[in-house]
C-alpha cells in the first residue's frame, strides 16, 4: 500500500508518496521517476557528456569576453576581473544549495519540483512561480546565445570586408537559420546528443586553451606592448556615474550572467543516473571559474587600445579585441571561430534546457495546452512539441530584435534576475522549515554548513536583485535604462493571472523518495 512520507506536508493538492516493499503489484505496473511520473524519457547522458554539456552552454569564458565592452564601464580592467571574482563565490554557494536539492529530488523540473516541495503547505504556489521563472529564464537565455552567435557571424564577415557595415537584418536572418538549425538537431539527433556534448567539451576546453596562448604570445611576436600590471589589476575607472562601491556591487551582474547557470543540468535528471548531477555541477564550476579568470587576464593584457574596442563598428566586441591581440585580421576571425564553434554548440544545450522545462511543466498542467505539450514522441523519444515551442518563441523575440534593439535586450537582459528569483523560491522555503522538508540525498550538507551556505545564497540573491534592476549608468535616459524590473514584473504578472485560472485543477508535481521499489530500475 502507499503511505504519505511524513516529512513533507501534503494538501489534497499535493501528493508524496513512498511504496512499500511489499507492493510487488505497483512494480509491475508502472516504472516511475522521482517527479512520480512514468520514466518516458531515455537516461543517454552519461557523467561526461554531462559535463560537456555544463561547461558548454554555461561557458564562461565566451559570456565574459562577449559582455566585455559593457563590463568595462564597471572599474575597468580591474574591475571586470574583481567582478568576476566576487560574483563567483556568491555562485558557488547557490551552486550547492542547487546541487544538494538535485542530489535529494532529481527531478527534471528541478526548482519546480524542489520549490513544491521545500514550500510545504504554500508548495504549490511556490513551486508554480518558481517554474515559469525559470522556464522564461531558458527560454530568454536561448534566445540570447542565438544572438550573440549570429553576431559573431557577421562579424567574422566584417572582419574581413572593409567598409561593410552590419544591419540588423543581416543578424536576424543569422539568427533565424541558427534557431532552426538548432531545433533540427535537438528534434531528430536525439541520441547523438550525448556525443555532440562530449565534443562540445572538448570544443571549448581547446577554444579557451588556444585563446589565452595567442593572446599572451601573438603582441610579443608582434613587438606590441602588453598592458601594465597596474592598469590591468590597479587602474579603477568608474564610468558609470555611480560611487565606485555600488559601481562594483552593478558590476557583479557581468559575472553573473557568465555564470549564473546552476541549474542547467538539473534539468536532464531523468536522463541520467541521478548521483552524476552534483558532480557534473562541481565540475562546470571549478572549470568554468579557472578559464574565465584565466582568459580574463590574457585579453586584458593583450588589448593595446580599449577606446578602439569601446569605437569598434563590430557587434562582437571580441573581434577587435582579438585583432589586437592577434596582430591580423585573419588571427581575429580565427579566433573568434574558436568562440562560434562552442557558442553554436551551446545553443543546443540552452534548447534543451528550454524545452525540458516547459515539457515538464505541461506535464504537471500548468501550462496552456498542456495534454499538447506533454507528449513524448514516440519515434524521437523527446517531447518535440515542447521543442517546437521553444524555437516558435525564440524566432518572436528575434522578431523583436528587427525592430528594436533595445527592447530585445531588455527581454534577454533579464534572464540572470529570472533564474536566481526560481532559486530563491525553492532555496528559502528549504531553510526556513529548517531543512526537514526534504529526505537528503547522497550529497547533503550537513549541521550548521547547509544553514550557512542556504542562508548566504539567500540573502545574495534577494539584496543583488534589487541591486540588478538600477539602471546601468547615471544620468538615466532610454538607452542606458535597465528594464529587467519591467520584463520581469510583466512576466509575472502573466503568472499570477493564469495561476488564478488554473489553481483549482493545477496539481504539481508528486514526489518518490529514492528508496521506493516503485522507481524505474535505470534512475539510480
Amino acid at each position: 500500500m502507499m503511505e504519505e512520507n511524513s516529512t513533507v506536508p501534503s494538501t489534497t493538492h499535493e501528493k508524496s508518496f513512498v511504496l512499500s516493499s511489499n507492493d510487488d503489484a505497483a512494480v509491475s505496473d508502472a516504472a516511475l521517476n522521482v517527479s512520480g511520473h512514468k520514466q518516458e524519457l531515455q537516461r543517454n547522458f552519461g557523467l561526461l557528456s554531462l559535463c560537456g554539456l555544463g561547461i558548454t552552454s554555461g561557458n564562461v569564458w565566451f559570456a565574459l569576453g562577449g559582455s566585455l565592452n559593457v563590463a568595462i564601464y564597471n572599474g575597468g580592467p580591474p574591475g571586470v576581473i574583481y567582478e568576476f571574482i566576487a560574483a563567483s563565490v556568491f555562485y558557488w554557494l547557490v551552486a550547492a544549495s542547487i546541487a544538494e536539492l538535485a542530489s535529494a529530488i532529481p527531478s527534471a523540473g528541478g526548482v519546480y519540483h524542489w520549490a513544491t516541495i521545500t514550500g510545504g503547505r504554500y508548495g504549490r504556489a511556490c513551486g508554480w512561480f518558481a517554474g515559469w521563472w525559470n522556464v522564461f529564464a531558458w527560454l530568454l537565455a536561448f534566445a540570447s546565445i542565438t544572438q550573440i552567435v549570429a553576431a559573431q557571424a557577421t562579424s567574422m564577415y566584417a572582419v574581413m570586408h572593409d567598409g561593410f557595415e552590419t544591419q540588423q537584418w543581416h543578424v536576424f536572418v543569422a539568427y533565424i537559420i541558427i534557431t532552426w538549425l538548432t531545433i533540427l538537431i535537438v528534434l531528430y539527433l536525439n541520441r547523438a546528443l550525448p556525443p555532440i556534448e562530449i565534443m562540445s567539451g572538448f570544443f571549448v576546453v581547446a577554444g579557451v586553451f588556444i585563446t589565452i596562448l595567442v593572446c599572451a604570445i601573438m603582441p610579443q611576436v608582434n613587438q606590441q606592448p602588453y598592458a601594465t600590471n597596474y592598469s590591468v589589476w590597479r587602474d579603477w575607472q568608474n564610468a558609470t556615474g555611480y560611487p565606485s562601491g555600488f559601481a562594483f556591487l552593478a558590476g557583479m551582474l557581468n559575472g553573473a550572467y557568465a555564470v549564473g547557470t546552476c541549474d542547467l543540468l538539473t534539468h536532464l535528471a531523468e536522463e541520467v543516473p541521478h548521483r552524476n548531477i552534483p558532480k557534473a555541477i562541481l565540475f562546470q564550476y571549478v572549470f568554468g571559474f579557472f578559464s574565465g579568470l584565466f582568459y580574463l587576464i590574457a585579453i586584458l593584457y593583450g588589448v593595446s587600445s580599449f577606446d578602439d574596442v569601446l569605437a569598434s563598428l563590430y557587434l562582437f566586441p571580441l573581434a577587435e579585441i582579438y585583432r589586437q591581440a592577434a596582430g591580423s585580421k585573419a588571427g581575429s576571425v580565427g579566433l573568434v571561430f574558436l568562440a562560434f564553434l562552442p557558442a553554436f554548440l551551446s545553443c543546443i544545450g540552452c534548447c534543451v534546457t528550454a524545452s525540458r522545462m516547459f515539457w515538464t511543466l505541461a506535464r504537471d498542467g500548468a501550462t496552456p495546452y498542456s495534454r499538447f505539450f506533454s507528449n513524448v514522441d514516440r519515434s524521437t523519444h523527446n517531447p518535440f512539441r515542447a521543442i517546437m515551442f521553444s524555437g516558435v518563441f525564440v524566432t518572436v523575440l528575434g522578431c523583436i530584435y528587427v525592430g528594436s534593439k533595445t527592447a530585445f535586450s531588455a527581454f534577454v537582459g533579464s534572464f540572470v534576475i529570472l533564474t536566481t528569483l526560481s532559486y530563491v523560491t525553492a532555496i528559502l522555503p528549504h531553510l526556513l522549515s529548517g531543512r526537514k522538508n526534504v529526505v537528503p540525498g547522497w550529497f547533503w550538507m550537513k549541521g550548521l554548513t547547509g544553514f550557512v551556505v542556504n542562508g548566504i545564497s539567500c540573502a545574495y540573491i534577494v539584496v543583488f536583485n534589487v541591486i540588478f534592476c538600477f539602471p546601468f549608468s547615471l544620468p538615466v535616459d532610454a538607452a542606458n535604462m535597465n528594464y529587467a524590473s519591467l520584463i520581469t514584473g510583466g512576466l509575472s504578472l502573466f503568472m499570477l493571472i493564469f495561476w488564478f485560472i488554473r489553481q483549482s485543477t493545477y496539481i504539481g508535481p508528486r514526489k518518490v523518495v529514492l528508496d521506493a521499489h516503485v522507481l524505474a530500475k535505470d534512475a539510480l
